[in-house]
């Protein structure tokens, strides 16, 4: 389980940084084509923040939340484990995280076949 894991998290890692590699240059000589304005920020942890501002539609909804199985929780560390083991990030391992609970719910799918 932890060899396919790992082997998941290295390809999506793979590609991110593929993905950069290549699309660096080809961007990275390309002109400007709109002209860049500064824009004010506004940090939301200081108290002198204007909430109406940050939210522009009233009082945010409420957080949404996923219930995790155990095998669920367990398959959550061992992404963690592999992320670390690799040497990433807690960004990393967010990613991974997130890309495993949009494709298989975090699930542990196996084997598929033909499918």
């Amino acid at each position: 389980m932890n060899t396919i894991i790992r082997k998941s998290v290295l390809g999506i890692a793979g590609l991110a940084f593929a993905g950069g590699v290549f699309a660096g240059p080809a961007t990275a000589h390309a002109a400007p084509s709109v002209q860049s304005t500064p824009v004010a920020v506004v940090q939301a942890d200081t108290p002198s923040v204007d909430k109406a501002k940050l939210i522009p539609h009233g009082v945010q909804g409420a957080q949404s939340h996923v219930d995790l199985s155990d095998e669920q929780v367990a398959n959550v560390k061992a992404i963690i484990a592999a992320t670390k083991k690799a040497g990433m990030d807690e960004r990393a391992a967010v990613v991974s995280i997130a890309t495993a609970l949009q494709e298989s719910k975090l699930e542990n799918l196996g084997h598929l076949g033909d499918r």
